[in-house]
């Protein structure tokens, strides 16, 4: 099972790409793992918000496969315990499918990215950066991993 996380633009902030590179660094022992950044729109300044997600829009369906499962990681999304969080990506795990996990940019997804999606998944009500919502999606993720091995990482 592979999962992948898309992201519109870098992590700037080098304490959040430490973060972001060591939890991936402990999910390799659990899952097949790929983060794939997709670059900023050049020149965004000048573009409508419309045009922008659009344009990032094209750039997230590009790096997608028919057969993936897209899930958007969005604020208007299913909600979701650690512990229920890790029963779900068990199931996922056994349906055999690339699990594509989406971080839109600023103003969100376009709508034919919200068309394509399977699902929407929300890290919190309250609202995150994007880059720090990439740390704590990976950390959830890993969370998730050790929960289902019964592993000590998860305390309730």
């Amino acid at each position: 099972m592979k999962i992948c996380l898309l992201m519109i633009g870098k992590t700037t902030a080098a304490y959040l790409q430490e973060a972001l590179d060591e939890y991936a660094r402990r999910l390799k022992f659990y899952i097949s793992l790929e983060t794939r950044v997709i670059p900023g729109i050049k020149r965004a300044g000048g573009l409508t918000e419309s045009l922008l997600k659009e344009r990032e829009g094209e750039q997230i369906l590009s790096r997608v496969d028919e057969r993936d499962t897209v899930v958007l990681l969005d604020e208007r999304g299913a909600e979701y315990t650690s512990v229920e969080f890790s029963a779900y990506l068990s199931r996922k795990i056994q349906e055999g499918r690339r699990l594509v996990f989406v971080t839109g940019g600023a103003y969100g997804f376009s709508d034919r990215v919200r068309e394509r999606a399977n699902e929407r998944l929300s890290l919190s009500r309250m609202t995150f950066s994007h880059q720090m919502a990439r740390v704590i999606f990976l950390e959830q993720l890993y969370r998730a991993m050790t929960i289902a091995r019964g592993e000590a990482y998860h305390h309730e």
